[in-house]
């Protein structure tokens, strides 16, 4: 599972790199990178710490979805 969630955390790296580095983006363009990089890179970060699994599990459960 942790390449999986390498693979998030740079993939979310990348977003926001990308949306620093082209100027010619407007910012309708840029907004959404920035948002979906932060939210993949502190997605990425919360899933690498201890207890994550039961934390989601009891999500789940809470919201009747069953995996």
């Amino acid at each position: 599972m942790g390449f999986w969630y390498f693979l998030i955390l740079f993939i979310g790296i990348f977003f926001i790199v990308l949306a620093f580095l082209k100027r010619s983006m407007n910012k309708v363009t840029k907004l959404p990178l920035l948002l979906a990089g932060t939210c993949m890179i502190a997605f990425s970060l919360f899933m690498f710490q201890d207890g994550s699994a039961e934390i989601v599990d009891s999500l789940l459960k809470s919201f009747n979805i069953q995996l």
